[in-house]
C-alpha cells in the first residue's frame, strides 16, 4: 500500500450542516481511530465542532468545489455528510448573490438537475455524484454512531395508552408513502385524524403547527424513515431538543422506525422522556 492510500485510509472527511449529529460522527470516528477532516458548512454547521476534529475549515453551502478542494488537500476520499441545511434557504430573494455559487453548483442545478424535481432525494443525489466526480464519495452516515439508533419497542418507563397505540397504527402507513414521494417523513396524529404533515421546513417547525392546532394536545408524533432509504444522507433523528419541542406543544408520545432512526445523545434523551412522561417507541 502507497503511502498516499495509507493516508486516505486513516482519515474520514465529514461535511457538516446544523445539530449535533456532526458532532456524533466526529466523535464516534475519533474513537475508532481515525483522523477526522471537516468542512463546515457557513451559517449551518455549529462552531464549535472545530474542536471535535483534526481539521476544519468553512465552505459556502453553494460552493461544492471548495468543499472538494479542502478535503482532496488534506487526502481525503471517503466522506460523510450529515447536519440539516436549511433547504428554505434556497428559495430567498437574491440567492445568487447571497451564496455566490462555483461552476460545481451551477452544474448540478443546470446540468445534473436539468429536467429533474428538485425535492431532496433527487437534489443530493445529483451532489453525490458531482462528488463522485472530484474524487470524494460519500458514505454511510450513520457508520460511526450506530449505538445511538433506536431499538425496537419502548424506550422508557413510560408505557403509551392503548389509544396512543392505535394513533401510531393508523399513522404509520400514511407517513411510509409519504417518505416514498420524498415529501416528508414524520406527521402528528391524534384520533386516527392526521394534524400536520412535515415538509420543507422540518420536523421541529410541523411539531410547533401541530401544537398550535391541537391546543388540547394528547398527538402523537410519527417519524420514518423512508422506504429506500439512502444512507449516505441524514437519517431520521430526534434528541433532546425534540423532546423539549414536544413538551412545548403538548405532545403525548413519539414513535419511530427502530433501527433505522437516531436518537441523538440517547440516555439523555431517554430521561428526560421519562421526566416528560412522553413515551419513546421504536416499531419495525
Amino acid at each position: 500500500m502507497n503511502q498516499t492510500s495509507l493516508f486516505q485510509q486513516q482519515t474520514i472527511g465529514l461535511i457538516a450542516g446544523q445539530g449535533r449529529l456532526p458532532f456524533l460522527v466526529a466523535d464516534g470516528a475519533k474513537k475508532a481511530g481515525l483522523r477526522v477532516v471537516c468542512v463546515g458548512l457557513k451559517d449551518q454547521a455549529d462552531p464549535d465542532l472545530a474542536g471535535h476534529v483534526d481539521f476544519f475549515a468553512w465552505a459556502s453551502v453553494a460552493r461544492p468545489g471548495r468543499w472538494i478542494k479542502k478535503l482532496r488537500s488534506q487526502g481525503v476520499a471517503e466522506t460523510i455528510m450529515v447536519g440539516r441545511v436549511a433547504k428554505q434557504r434556497i428559495y430567498t430573494p437574491w440567492r445568487i448573490l447571497q451564496y455566490l455559487p462555483d461552476w460545481r453548483a451551477f452544474r448540478i442545478w443546470y446540468s445534473r438537475l436539468r429536467h429533474k424535481d428538485k425535492r431532496n432525494d433527487t437534489l443530493l443525489n445529483a451532489l453525490a455524484d458531482e462528488l463522485a466526480s472530484g474524487g470524494i464519495i460519500l458514505d454511510n452516515s450513520i457508520k460511526y454512531c450506530t449505538d445511538h439508533l433506536a431499538r425496537d419497542g419502548v424506550m422508557t418507563r413510560t408505557q403509551p395508552s392503548p389509544a396512543i397505540l392505535q394513533d401510531i397504527q393508523f399513522g404509520w402507513e400514511i407517513v411510509k408513502r409519504m417518505g416514498d414521494l420524498d415529501i416528508g417523513q414524520a406527521i402528528a396524529v391524534k384520533e386516527r385524524e392526521v394534524i400536520a404533515v412535515e415538509a420543507i421546513e422540518g420536523t421541529d417547525e410541523m411539531i410547533h403547527r401541530a401544537g398550535k392546532l391541537c391546543k388540547s394536545g394528547g398527538w402523537t408524533l410519527v417519524k420514518v424513515a423512508k422506504p429506500n432509504q439512502d444512507l449516505r444522507f441524514d437519517v431520521p433523528t430526534i434528541g433532546v431538543g425534540t423532546l423539549e419541542n414536544l413538551k412545548a406543544n403538548h405532545a403525548a408520545c413519539v414513535a419511530v422506525e427502530a433501527e433505522k432512526t437516531l436518537i441523538l445523545d440517547l440516555p439523555q434523551t431517554i430521561a428526560l422522556a421519562d421526566q416528560y412522561k412522553i413515551p419513546i417507541l421504536g416499531q419495525k
